[in-house]
């Protein structure tokens, strides 16, 4: 559901009507109504960063963003290598710029390709930064908005260079929306080589949900997860051979072995402006918090 932006790339859109999801077991469209609880691999559901190997994760990113701080600005001329695990940002400095890249200023988000009324273009140097909470926590913030003259969203999607253009993985965060605005949404994901993996993605004033598109295509899997973004929740994805699984505070939500991607693909963090719903107000803003990332390669020892 959610996309990469840059115009070489193509989506589809894929929803399934309510009256078909009543009917989702006799289609075999995979849901997670009624899954029972299970903890992922590495028991991810408590506030702070894990830390450490799990099963047959490796664990190879582990960022709590209480380091160094990031202004806005820091990320900045990004248009090196993109979408390769060269990428980089021209203004980062130390870890960040080892750590850390984003879409390039100028590439459109998804709204573009959809002929929505209202749509954005990837801005990170004035929508990304890092820096401590009221607190003392360290945050990645993203704050999106829409210029009061109406123009385009300014829209954001960052990306860790240590899971770039890999094959399998579990990936985690801990976020949560704290500015809420009509308009704004996420769409977490792997994608490429007609397939998709989406964890979490929904506009932020809707349900926090999973997706899968298998390779080659086929009916969507929908896995709904919570119906509150302003609230801090643990997202996990598990991607190993044949098989997809997604978590929310450390309870499964989904689980699809159809059409599981095997090809080298980048975690992207991507957050935009609405496919659904309203759009953006202009002088309207939206701000999505992380505390933390950890991200695991699959079978690498």
């Amino acid at each position: 559901m959610g996309s990469h932006a840059v115009p070489r790339h193509r989506r589809r859109l894929l929803l399934i009507p309510a009256g078909l999801l009543l009917v989702a077991g006799f289609l075999g469209i995979p849901r997670a109504d009624g899954a029972p609880a299970s903890a992922d691999a590495c028991r991810t559901a408590a506030v702070s960063l894990p830390r450490g190997d799990c099963g047959p994760f490796w664990q190879v990113l582990a960022e709590d963003f209480n380091g160094e701080r990031v202004p806005l600005g820091g990320f900045s001329d990004c248009d090196h290598h993109t979408d390769t695990s060269a990428a980089y940002c021209g203004g980062l400095t130390g870890r960040y710029r080892d750590n850390w890249w984003a879409y390039p200023t100028g590439w459109l988000d998804t709204a573009n390709s959809r002929g929505r009324a209202v749509a954005g273009v990837y801005h990170p140097e004035d929508t990304v930064s890092v820096g401590r909470a009221a607190d003392g926590d360290g945050r990645m913030t993203v704050r999106m908005w829409r210029p009061a003259d109406g123009g385009p969203v300014h829209s954001a999607a960052v990306v860790p260079r240590a899971v770039m253009q890999m094959r399998y993985g579990k990936f985690s965060a801990r976020i949560r929306v704290s500015r809420l605005a009509p308009g704004y949404k996420s769409a977490w994901l792997h994608y490429g080589g007609g397939c998709e993996l989406d964890n979490p993605e929904g506009e932020w004033t809707g349900t926090l949900n999973a997706f899968s598109h298998p390779c080659g295509g086929g009916a969507q899997g929908s896995y709904p997860g919570t119906d509150d973004w302003t609230r801090w929740h643990t997202v996990s994805t598990e991607w190993t051979p044949g098989s997809v699984r997604f978590f929310v505070d450390g309870r499964e939500t989904g689980h699809d072995t159809r059409g599981v991607p095997d090809i080298p693909l980048s975690w992207v963090l991507q957050n935009e402006s609405a496919l659904e719903g309203p759009g953006a107000a202009p002088g309207s803003s939206a701000q999505l918090d992380i505390t933390w990332v950890a991200a695991y390669a699959y079978g690498w020892k």
